[in-house]
């Protein structure tokens, strides 16, 4: 039996006077990869911010409802602890461009005042590494700056800094969209391995990357979820007209 790490409940999230994510609820089952899609504007990346309390950072933002991780509701929690335990991947690489690829890694741990002796930072950055398969690539180079690297590489370095956090969830916005097929066939694949231990949501415009990766996807239009479903199931028998019109080209 599947268990849900993360459930919205009710989740409304605004500018200003602007409603962008209404009345969201919403089960996402552990160790799964979640495709979360729709139209430019309609709430998906409002929404995924507000899973690690990150909406809230920018002025004038306000969210009411609940997200819940393992039943707890995040809005009760210091957004730190939070967001150790739900890390982040933009769209952009952005490595911390002035630390070398070693600092890059275990940036959380020194952002967050937390003292490990070498032997313990070396063992993270090196199974941080590991998991996004870039140890082998630069282990001869770890003191060389983060923005040495190729785009998919950099995108990769920002993927071992959340997980050598040993975050639970893993969110994604876009993370392939500034990089080149080659480089993001190799995040795609870097995603399965990833779900073996983690939970993974990732918006993205590019359907054929959410049929590829993702176990389920929820669709979005207009601020609200209209279908969430087994991706196999809301490509080829989704439920509601509107996801049959977005798949279909037929609004983008």
């Amino acid at each position: 039996m599947e268990s849900t790490i993360v459930k919205s409940v009710n989740y409304n999230a605004y500018f200003g006077d602007n409603h962008v994510v209404k009345d969201v609820n919403i089960e996402i089952p552990r160790n799964t990869t979640i495709a979360v899609m729709g139209p430019s504007g309609c709430g998906k990346t409002t929404f995924l911010r507000g899973i690690n309390r990150m909406h809230e950072l920018i002025p004038g933002a306000t969210a009411k409802g609940q997200i819940l991780l393992n039943g707890e509701d995040v809005m009760e929690m210091h957004p730190i602890f939070v967001r150790l335990k739900i890390g982040m991947v933009f769209q952009r690489p952005n490595p911390f461009p002035n630390l070398s690829i070693y600092d890059n890694v275990i940036a959380g741990y020194k952002l967050n005042g937390i003292k490990l002796p070498k032997a313990e930072r070396d063992n993270i950055v090196q199974h941080s590494l590991t998991r996004v398969a870039l140890w082998n690539e630069v282990k001869d180079s770890l003191t060389k700056k983060g923005s040495f690297l190729s785009g998919g590489q950099q995108q990769r370095l920002c993927i071992a800094r959340a997980v050598a956090m040993e975050p639970e969830v893993l969110l994604f916005d876009e993370p392939t969209s500034a990089l080149d097929p080659i480089s993001t066939s190799t995040v795609e694949e870097l995603f399965h391995e990833l779900k073996k231990n983690y939970t993974l949501i990732i918006v993205t415009h590019n359907m054929q990357q959410a049929a590829r990766v993702s176990d389920r996807t929820a669709f979005f239009y207009m601020g609200e979820l209209v279908e969430f479903d087994d991706t196999k199931t809301m490509f080829t028998n989704p439920k509601d007209i509107r996801t049959q019109n977005y798949i279909t080209g037929r609004f983008s």
